[in-house]
């Protein structure tokens, strides 16, 4: 049983990931291209906000094109698929992010389904997810491109083994899960997908070789449901009140750290693990969209 294990640092590759983005952005310029980046933010939800503004902020530093449209929270569903047209329209625009979550008079659905496929940098779009099933290329969703790219990084193994995905999202769990059994180098897994409704989760996790943790729950992953060795990716960031901080709560996963990570080879830090991928990889995609628009 590990000691210590190894710490995936998502912060170390992410700026891997930018580093290689530089040049690609730098190649696009002396073609007359700058990476186009719009943020639609409707509404004034916290979480959304900061979100929004580390991606201004990263793809400003990279050198794109970026922007964020702020709409009022009372925006009407025809005016928010007005703006999304305009943005499609746009050939200085390569990749549209209309953050979620939307206020509930704002079908969700029908609003990413207005994006321009071509433009949908967060992978969200039916066409997107259908050449992901399909393994066919096109804009991989962020989070589990993400995870990806932090196997590569630290060389896991995934071929032949048995990855078990906590959580149904389409976010996370349902593209994770295909990405895992695609016939390629990060792939070729034995995948088992549990969720709330299955029961006696903890004889499925305790078989994983790789377990993917995205629940949504705070520390929902307990060192009885991971088995000694295995590698842990915890997607999960849950703010929960403490009282003995000087902000009142503290950030973590959906993995009990600091007890799961005393019996498995490697883990996810919460934060500085899944997270900072994310946006790295979201910032990867409007890179790649530039790059397809000179076809």
């Amino acid at each position: 049983m590990p000691n210590s294990p190894l710490i995936l640092s998502g912060k170390e590759v992410s700026l891997a990931v930018k580093s290689d983005l530089k040049n690609r952005i730098l190649e696009l310029k002396e073609k007359g291209i700058a990476p186009g980046l719009t943020a639609v933010l409707v509404g004034e939800d916290p979480a959304s906000q900061v979100y929004v503004r580390s991606k201004e902020r990263q793809s400003a530093k990279l050198g794109f094109n970026s922007n964020v449209l702020r709409l009022d929270k009372g925006t009407s569903q025809a005016e928010l698929l007005d703006v999304v047209k305009q943005l499609n329209d746009d050939p200085s625009v390569h990749g549209i992010l209309v953050q979620l979550p939307l206020p509930k008079h704002i079908d969700s659905q029908l609003i990413i389904e207005s994006i321009d496929p071509a433009k949908d940098v967060d992978g969200f779009h039916p066409v997107s997810v259908g050449k992901l099933v399909l393994d066919l290329d096109g804009f991989v969703s962020c989070t589990p491109a993400g995870i990806l790219e932090i196997m590569k990084f630290y060389k896991i193994e995934t071929a032949g083994k048995h990855v078990v995905v906590v959580g149904r999202s389409n976010i996370v769990g349902k593209p994770m899960a295909n990405l895992m059994i695609q016939k390629k180098d990060l792939g070729n897994a034995t995948v088992t997908l549990v969720h709330t409704r299955t029961p006696d989760m903890g004889l499925h996790t305790r078989q994983a070789d790789i377990l993917i943790a995205a629940a949504g729950v705070p520390e929902f992953i307990t060192a009885d449901m991971v088995r000694d060795g295995a590698v842990v990716i915890d997607v999960g960031i849950n703010r929960v009140e403490d009282d003995s901080t000087e902000k009142g709560y503290r950030l973590v996963g959906d993995v009990d750290f600091s007890a799961v990570s005393k019996k498995c080879a490697a883990i996810t830090p919460v934060p500085g693990g899944v997270g900072p991928m994310t946006i790295a990889m979201l910032l990867s995609n409007t890179v790649k969209s530039a790059e397809n628009s000179l076809n």
